[in-house]
């Protein structure tokens, strides 16, 4: 008993330490963000003057201020954001899935080879790939339209969502697929009724970080759509930097907050999704 009580508290202490620790890092993470949730309720001349969190004069008015200061109210540039979230995420959904059911269960020839090539262009940076892609969809007449950003989707480009979609597919029994085939079922029915319901874990992730990265895309986004008022919300908020007058940073900081709201939404109803979608899925 005496020995059982020294080690009980060394147990106790390294549980503190190491949560006090956590807790420590969670705040140096936190920090930038609630800096900016901070900022946008400071006066523009005192944005810059502090860097701590409390806020001596709030000022309110970055907000009504910074939804009209655009060309355009900001409630446009969040709905173009959606709508070419929208098209983004149910193309990867939609071809991802059909191009990894394809690479985990079908035989064909120079499957490896196309799997391999498939895998290296995750390699492939977008800056070597955005003037070739810029000449194409210039020649097809879809620059300042939302088809370049939405088309390609449809097409499987994403070749870390199809390669996460195989892996968890090689993991689904194929006792399931000859179960299936018994009964008459082909690829196409095999594919709709027994791997999409299985693969919701797999699914709700890409959904969810299709949303999250074309939502903070900037740079492809900035490329194709130069028209103010098909801008979406990176290249809005962009917008509020002049090079020449004086920058709205408070109206900026303020429409950044409302902007990372949809993702927060999505990150926390995802999270209970795929929880929920692992917990389903008997077929692992």
């Amino acid at each position: 008993m005496t020995d059982a009580y020294p080690t009980t508290r060394r147990r106790r202490v390294a549980r503190v330490i190491k949560h006090v620790g956590l807790i420590i890092v969670c705040l140096l993470m936190l920090y930038p963000l609630l800096w900016m949730v901070a900022s946008s309720l400071r006066p523009n001349s005192d944005i810059f003057t502090s860097s701590g969190l409390f806020i001596d004069t709030f000022d309110f008015d970055h907000y009504p201020n910074g939804w009209d200061a655009l060309a355009y109210p900001f409630s446009t540039y969040l709905l173009n954001s959606f709508l070419v979230v929208l098209g983004s995420v149910i193309g990867n959904l939609i071809s991802c899935s059909m191009a990894a059911y394809a690479f985990a269960r079908l035989r064909f020839r120079m499957r490896g080879f196309a799997f391999v090539a498939m895998l290296v262009t995750i390699m492939l940076p977008i800056h070597v790939l955005i003037i070739p892609q810029y000449v194409f969809y210039a020649q097809l007449g879809w620059i300042n339209t939302y088809l370049p950003l939405i088309v390609p989707k449809f097409l499987a480009t994403d070749a870390f969502f199809i390669f996460l979609m195989v892996q968890f597919i090689r993991g689904i029994p194929r006792e399931l697929d000859e179960a299936a085939r018994i009964d008459g079922a082909g690829h196409l029915r095999i594919y709709g009724q027994i791997m999409l319901p299985l693969m919701v874990p797999a699914l709700a992730t890409t959904a969810i970080f299709t949303f999250i990265w074309t939502w903070n895309d900037f740079f492809t986004q900035l490329i194709f759509v130069t028209k103010p008022d098909l801008y979406t919300v990176p290249v809005a908020l962009r917008s509020f930097i002049d090079a020449q007058t004086q920058s709205d940073y408070g109206a900026m900081f303020a429409m950044s907050v409302v902007s990372l709201i949809p993702v927060f939404l999505v990150f926390l109803f995802g999270q209970r999704f795929l929880l929920r979608g692992i917990a389903t899925t008997g077929g692992k």
